[in-house]
């Protein structure tokens, strides 16, 4: 009993010595959890930019969409129904190196968003030490002293722990920072994505369209040969000039070099469509044929869906949150910081005694630090911040801007070719009924040979110019589908990237989750997104 009466002694000693221990942790962090949450710096929103109420270059035939066509249409290409360019569509989703390196830098800033979360909660560490060591001493007897020292063990076995409360948003600021980073590094990757894919696409139908003009070239050649023959017979039965035959050769071999210098460009475009499928060169060939199709259709959306739709743009959107959030993260460093620490273990002469409790040492304990004075460093931070705040912001609008034009661009040069290939059309039909006519009289003997070579050039220019118009309009269609953001939507981003909301273990934390939490509904208001 009297031992049961001495524990007891011993134990409430140990709460008294630690009670102001304990209620100056305990002051501390509620101190902590009410001021948790008090985010300083503004808070952010979407910064205002013109958008017009309707395109100026709208072709008649072009119709806005209505909200069922804006579902996800990420296989736009198939709106061209072309096999053989769906089957490269799928090789450069899976090998195209640009690709891939917006895919890794995502998956570094889905990382580095993890790694500011990390901040939310306590750093703990444990340690194991041993030592021996020697301290020399002398020892006296009868026959006099000799040197001699002490050998002394150490073992150490501790367990230490550091959290800084989140006092002033700081770490809520970084995060949705590093969050609003991620989302734009998933725009990015869509951007890059969507980009590789047009450009395969248009330098897929420029190919087409030189296959097209090499078709021209050989009916060209084989026509310009049968008119050779006709001018030989002509000057073999003495009706025409050797003149007429040297003009005739002439025209033949220039045919002849044109079509070969036709395959230089078209090697150039196979060659880099094989670089954009992620294939060598030396071993990617794709067969000839023609271009024969036309532009489909494509649904215009409302400008202000562009925002939207673009890949781009709400890339340099999150860019603008996350430089925002950062002007939070420079203001914080005007307020003190709370640290909270403790540390505790055993510690031991002897190795089989290092867990019992007489070998047990432990400290607690709260630290405040503000910087009083730093030469203006954090002022400057601020400004700095502000500054690239402003800059991403300008980018940002200067993007919509673009974008806008893009789609003016695409939408002039449509309406326009679609009108040019029309009139173009007519000129090689006269083309071709004026060299016919100039051909029969040449073979009666009522006009020289040369109206006959004027009417052959006048054809051949006006058929290949028909040729190269009809690519020009499959490369506009194509840049009209990417200037619309293809089949992408913000929407997107949320999904490949998901939410992450700070943490909350305890109720007193929870002023601190609400600061991030309404931080990312600023954020998805802002998208104007649902969450997923």
């Amino acid at each position: 009993m009297s031992r049961r009466l001495v524990i007891t002694g011993r134990f409430s000693a140990a709460l008294r010595r630690r009670a102001p221990t304990f209620a100056l942790i305990g002051a501390a962090a509620a101190l902590a959890f009410q001021l948790g949450g008090c985010a300083v710096g503004p808070d952010y929103h979407r910064p205002d930019t013109a958008v017009p109420a309707a395109y100026k270059e709208a072709p008649e035939g072009f119709k806005v969409a209505q909200p069922a066509d804006m579902a996800d249409r990420g296989t736009w290409w198939l709106i061209y129904d072309d096999a053989q360019l769906n089957g490269l569509m799928d090789q450069l989703n899976a090998n195209n190196q640009t690709v891939a390196q917006y895919a890794a830098a995502y998956r570094q800033a889905r990382a580095l968003v993890g790694e500011a979360r990390a901040a939310y909660f306590p750093v703990v560490s444990a340690s194991f030490s041993g030592t021996r060591s020697r301290t020399p001493t002398r020892v006296s007897n009868a026959s006099g002293s000799f040197p001699s020292g002490n050998i002394t063990n150490n073992v150490n076995l501790g367990l230490d722990a550091t959290w800084e409360p989140d006092l002033w948003g700081k770490v809520s600021r970084t995060v949705s920072a590093e969050e609003a980073g991620q989302q734009g590094a998933a725009a990015d990757l869509a951007n890059a994505r969507l980009s590789a894919q047009a450009t395969l696409a248009q330098t897929y139908f420029t190919l087409r369209a030189l296959d097209a003009q090499q078709k021209l070239l050989d009916d060209t050649v084989a026509a310009y040969q049968k008119s050779l023959t006709l001018t030989q017979n002509q000057y073999a039965q003495g009706v025409a000039g050797r003149a007429d035959v040297i003009q005739a050769q002439t025209q033949l071999q220039s045919a002849q070099a044109a079509a070969i210098d036709n395959g230089v460009a078209r090697a150039q475009d196979e060659h880099a469509i094989a670089v954009l499928v992620g294939q060598p060169a030396s071993s990617f060939s794709i067969a000839a044929s023609p271009l024969t199709a036309t532009p489909p259709t494509v649904p215009l959306t409302m400008p202000s869906a562009l925002l939207e739709r673009r890949p781009d743009i709400a890339s340099a959107e999150r860019k603008a949150a996350a430089a925002n959030e950062q002007i939070g993260v420079a203001i914080s460093a005007f307020f003190p910081t709370l640290t909270l620490s403790a540390s505790g273990g055993f510690e031991s002469s002897v190795f089989s005694q290092l867990l019992q409790m007489p070998s047990r040492f432990w400290t607690l304990g709260p630290s405040l630090a503000a910087t009083i004075f730093d030469a203006g460093l954090r002022s400057a931070q601020t400004q700095a911040a502000r500054a690239a705040y402003d800059q991403q912001v300008a980018a940002y609008r200067q993007t919509v801007l673009a974008a806008f034009q893009d789609v003016e661009d695409n939408l002039a040069s449509q309406r326009i070719l679609a009108q040019e290939v029309v009139v173009q059309q007519q000129a090689v039909e006269s083309a071709q009924h004026a060299l016919s006519i100039v051909t029969n009289e040449y073979k009666a003997g009522t006009t020289d040979y040369q109206n006959v070579l004027s009417a052959q050039t006048t054809a051949f220019t006006a058929q290949q110019k028909l040729a190269s118009i009809a690519g020009e309009r499959m490369v506009s269609s194509v840049g009209l589908v990417k200037a619309l953001g293809g089949g992408w939507d913000a929407a997107q981003m949320d999904r490949e990237s998901g939410g992450v909301a700070a943490p909350a273990p305890a109720s007193a934390a929870s002023a601190s989750g609400a600061a991030a939490s309404t931080t990312a509904a600023d954020t998805q208001r802002a998208l104007n997104v649902q969450p997923q």
